[in-house]
Formats: C-alpha cells, structure tokens, sequence
C-alpha cells in the first residue's frame, strides 16, 4: 500500500493542490485562469488515482482497461507479486 500512496504522481498531484489552495486563500478574485487551474488539478488528480488502481489490479492478475498505462506490463507485475 505504501508504493501505491506515495507514487510520484499522487504526490505531485497533492502538492499542486495544496499550492491551489493557498493561492486560493488570497485576495484575489476567481478568475477563469484560477477555475481552469482547478480543472486542471482535478484531472491529473483522477490521472494519478486512476493510475494507481489499474497497478494495483495489474498485480492482482485482474483485468485492465487497454488503454492503461501499466496495460503491457501486467505479467511483469504478476511475477514481482508472486515472487513476495
């Protein structure tokens, strides 16, 4: 579980948001540069957690969408598992 939560990209994908946030807590107004900024967290945010769960499904020898970005490497991640 501690790979899976402290992966690169959950990790840069929280730190942008805390960086939100505090930009956020400032006085200046929302604009539509600061709304897409948040879209823009919010998708690599999903990004990040989508990435995570298809590992983790990867390693358990369960089924991954073809366009996963771990989608080539399931057999490898299947003997890593079953080597521990």
């Amino acid at each position: 579980m501690r790979a899976y939560l402290f992966g690169t990209g959950l990790l840069s994908a929280i730190t942008g948001g805390v960086t939100l946030l505090r930009t956020a807590r400032s006085d200046e107004p929302f604009t539509w540069r600061t709304a897409l900024a948040w879209l823009s967290w919010g998708i690599t945010l999903a990004l990040a957690i989508g990435s995570v769960v298809d590992t983790r499904r990867a390693r358990r020898a369960k089924l991954i969408p073809l366009d996963s970005p771990v989608e080539g490497d399931q057999k490898r991640l299947l003997r890593e598992r079953l080597k521990r």
